[in-house]
């Protein structure tokens, strides 16, 4: 009984980690959530943050196409929107007309990375981002601000959807983005299926 304890204590462990949920913004000056100046998200350690880059018709423009590049900076760099000696380069958003809708970065809010371009989370912490315009491309700085949940003995936050869409379309409609939200990740992990099988198969064996 005490190996079948371990075991299942193992497979709802796995079962935790692959269970997330996915916060999307779509980041570009028509998102009417940064015109507000204090577009916040809220997450929880191993939750997923996607960033959509602006997105256009070939009919547009190019001098009407936004293009920047994303920053992680301290809360000076954040309020004042510009980039700090020391800010951390994410991603640059500068494929407005790519051929199979926007191009979507994702940040994965974990504490622990083995990756030297990615970034370590700690729960209870405030995290600034700001973008700023490429050279010759329209638009203004933008800002968010996204704050990892506290300790898990507090109630898992909820995030409101974005109410945006990519600029020039080809991002999925919003029911898509709302109901993506809302759920979580695990139910279409495959990861969670297999600790699932795998847990299941051991307390069978374990239990004859």
């Amino acid at each position: 009984m005490q190996w079948e304890l371990v075991w299942l204590s193992l497979v709802l462990e796995g079962i935790r980690r692959v269970c997330s949920l996915r916060h999307a913004v779509y980041w570009n000056s028509s998102n009417p959530r940064f015109l507000r100046d204090d577009y916040s998200v809220r997450v929880d350690i191993n939750d997923y943050l996607d960033i959509y880059c602006p997105h256009y018709e070939s009919n547009i423009p190019s001098e009407r196409t936004e293009s920047f590049t994303l920053y992680m900076v301290n809360r000076e760099g954040y309020e004042g929107c510009y980039e700090t000696p020391g800010a951390f380069k994410r991603w640059e958003c500068n494929n407005p007309y790519a051929p199979f809708g926007p191009i979507r970065f994702s940040e994965k809010i974990q504490r622990f990375t083995p990756f030297s371009l990615g970034f370590e989370f700690q729960p209870g912490q405030d995290y600034y981002y700001i973008s700023a315009p490429a050279i010759g491309s329209v638009g203004d700085c933008l800002k968010l601000l996204v704050s990892v949940c506290c300790p898990p003995t507090t109630m898992k936050s909820r995030t409101e959807v974005p109410r945006s869409q990519p600029r020039g379309g080809g991002g999925g409609s919003q029911e898509d983005a709302t109901r993506s939200r809302g759920n979580s990740s695990c139910y279409r992990d495959p990861q969670i299926w297999l600790h699932i099988v795998i847990g299941l198969t051991l307390l069978v064996i374990l239990h004859q």
